[in-house]
């Protein structure tokens, strides 16, 4: 599976990005795809996830000013990123998950100025 990530880039405090990734390769439909973040000396975290069986999953941070989606085929996420903070600055991280194992995107730049 291949990951090609877009959207990232810089943006004032309260603005919005829209992050894309899609999978190809030998992506299945069953999947779990999402985005985590990483800023410098900190662990890789959690944004958010979705599955056609689960539905969208959030990180308490994200709740309320992100959201996750996909398309028909399950094989491109979608992360519409409103009301930025500064706090929201990091590489973010593509993920997807079938049952055969994990990938992960190179990662996409987002910078929030205040």
């Amino acid at each position: 599976v291949q990951l090609v990530e877009s959207g990232g880039g810089s943006v004032q405090a309260g603005g919005s990005l829209r992050l894309s990734c899609a999978a190809s390769g030998s992506a299945v439909s069953v999947n779990v795809m999402g985005w985590y973040r990483q800023t410098p000396g900190n662990e890789r975290e959690l944004v958010a996830t979705h599955s056609r069986a689960d539905g969208a999953n959030y990180a308490d941070s994200a709740k309320g000013r992100f959201t996750i989606s996909k398309n028909k085929l399950q094989t491109t996420v979608y992360l519409q990123m409103n009301s930025l903070k500064s706090e929201d600055t990091a590489v973010y991280y593509c993920v997807y998950q079938d049952r055969r194992g994990q990938t992960w995107g190179q990662g996409t730049q987002v910078t929030v100025s205040s």
